[in-house]
């Protein structure tokens, strides 16, 4: 669904073969699978253990590799007599003492909400500009204004769903200026900024609601009631965006800021 931010990024950036690359909060990889694709080396950080483990398998499918802190691990035979990995596929994980990053994204940050939330997000990307070298770039992205994002009226039934007591897990959209607040507390220099039109589409409501789930953004939500009351309100709020063919379409723009180290 992002593919098009990521790709806008990645051309205005020039990632290619000599580009090392830090996805922050990096989800179920597709960042990094693109990113490879383009020759760079690439690294990622992912708090949540199903969709960490679910881009190591991505990526050691795409490159034959099995990488932890960015070291390939022996391979073993398969039962057909072929080269297979030995261990479970880690997501390749930034070195302690490795060479330093070119490039830093952090593509799906959400809006600062005060307290512990946002100081856990600037320290985050800190401590992330600290390992990029000079001259190079930290990418910060987040939904666009709420007019322009059809998904804003689904994304509110995670909002309104989430543990009311727990400010953190309540989803809402980004502000004008939130990009720029944290890169100035993270001590970041902005340098340039775009817009990109990142449309979900489904081929109907049940691959909509399984793909929304899928996101995360629900979480919160599921843990604070159950999954088929979730799943039941997601339908209905999709519901308008239903074409005749059945499909469902959400036009929605992305905004992201380049800063430098």
């Amino acid at each position: 669904m992002l593919a098009p931010l990521y790709e806008a990024v990645y051309d205005r950036l020039s990632v290619g073969a000599e580009t090392r690359l830090l996805a922050l909060r990096c989800g179920a990889g597709l960042s990094l699978l693109m990113a490879a694709a383009r020759g760079a080396a690439v690294y990622g950080v992912e708090a949540d253990p199903e969709r960490r483990a679910l881009a190591g398998e991505r990526l050691a499918r795409r490159t034959g590799e099995v990488r932890e802190s960015g070291a390939r691990e022996p391979d073993g035979a398969s039962e057909h007599g072929g080269r297979t990995p030995r261990t479970s596929r880690a997501l390749p994980a930034p070195e302690p003492d490795g060479p330093r990053f070119s490039v830093v994204t952090a593509f799906e940050v959400p809006p600062p909400l005060g307290g512990d939330a946002t100081g856990a997000l600037v320290e985050e990307v800190r401590s992330a500009a600290a390992r990029t070298e000079r001259g190079g770039a930290v990418v910060l992205a987040g939904w666009g204004p709420p007019e322009r994002c059809a998904t804003s009226a689904v994304l509110r039934v995670a909002a309104r769903l989430a543990d009311p007591m727990c400010a953190a897990a309540r989803w809402r959209p980004c502000g004008r200026d939130d990009l720029e607040r944290i890169a100035d507390r993270a001590g970041l220099r902005p340098d340039g900024s775009g817009r990109v039109a990142c449309p979900f589409g489904y081929a109907d409501p049940d691959s909509a609601v399984r793909g929304l789930l899928s996101t995360g953004l629900f979480d919160p939500a599921e843990r604070a009631t159950d999954l088929a009351q979730v799943a039941k309100e997601i339908a209905e709020a999709v519901h308008p965006h239903q074409r005749h063919d059945g499909t469902v379409w959400m036009p929605n723009v992305f905004r992201y800021l380049i800063t430098r180290v």
